[in-house]
């Protein structure tokens, strides 16, 4: 199954709400990822551009998708992104096949 980042930013109100009533919210991703038969690997916290980070592993990109969506009109995130991570096997077989797609670069003559 595909490997799913994801990066997201609480809203200040959903931080008031975490202070008030601390919970620990893997228990909540792992339910919405489960949902789609996937399954979260990990789930941190971090200082930076982001609050946390989750890793986990959906069906297809449509199951992440959903969640993703799901979580992101949930209204307690200002942000969601979400990277698809691909394997070194997929990416060695992606460089074998880009030599085959005659790539040409603007401006550069035709062969």
């Amino acid at each position: 199954m595909p490997m799913y980042l994801t990066r997201f930013r609480y809203t200040p109100e959903t931080w008031a709400m975490m202070i008030a009533q601390p919970e620990d919210r893997r228990r909540a991703a792992a339910a919405y990822i489960e949902s789609v038969g996937g399954t979260l690997h990990g789930f941190w916290y971090s200082f930076g551009s982001h609050d946390g980070i989750n890793l986990w592993e959906a069906p297809d990109n449509v199951s992440m998708a959903a969640v993703a969506l799901a979580i992101g009109g949930g209204g307690a995130l200002s942000s969601i992104e979400t990277t698809v991570l691909m394997t070194v096997e997929e990416t060695l077989e992606a460089l074998g096949r880009a030599q085959d797609v005659g790539y040409r670069a603007p401006g550069a003559a035709t062969a």
